[in-house]
């Protein structure tokens, strides 16, 4: 399912990166916007669009192990994550909860529900109104990483801000 979603990004990357703006570009060569979608012809996507949010911002915070406590870095993609969405008040958005392999299914679905609401609780407090905000949980059902060590486990570890459009009014 992971290598579908890659595929669909990368689709909407490409078909965004055909329709270049130049006034976008020029953010791009000043190094402005850089982080996730750096190298990615991140310049050329619309600030507004579901993909710049996901490569330029950031769609996902990750977790230590057994925690919903957020990170300072965590913190940090959250607030930018506040930021876009006050400024397109035209998307809704469901924040996924996942956990990594370990445990049991019903411990994990409750620490992916923590997850998801820790990160739901604070862009309200950064000023995204709740009733844009749904959250569900996964537990350990939906990992990216399929292995038994850390290196998988902490990508598991996460809260995924999954946008829909056109649904707040």
């Amino acid at each position: 399912m992971s290598g579908m979603k890659l595929a669909i990004a990368a689709v909407a990357v490409l078909g965004l990166a055909a329709c270049s703006n130049n006034r976008w570009d020029d953010a791009a060569n000043s190094g402005a916007g850089a982080g996730a979608g750096a190298g990615l012809g991140a310049g050329a996507l619309d600030p507004a669009s579901p993909a710049y949010f996901q490569q330029t911002i950031g769609d996902r915070v990750l977790f230590a192990v057994d925690q919903s406590t957020l990170s300072p870095e965590a913190q940090g993609i959250l607030q930018g994550q506040a930021r876009w969405l006050t400024q397109n008040a035209d998307y809704v958005v469901t924040i996924e909860g996942h956990a990594d392999e370990q445990g049991t299914r019903e411990y994990n679905l409750a620490l992916g529900a923590r997850r998801a609401n820790a990160a739901r609780e604070y862009l309200i407090s950064q000023g995204v109104a709740g009733h844009r905000l749904k959250v569900v949980s996964y537990g350990k059902e939906r990992p990216l990483e399929i292995c038994s060590n850390e290196a998988c486990y902490s990508k598991n570890r996460r809260a995924v801000t999954v946008l829909a459009g056109g649904l707040t009014g």
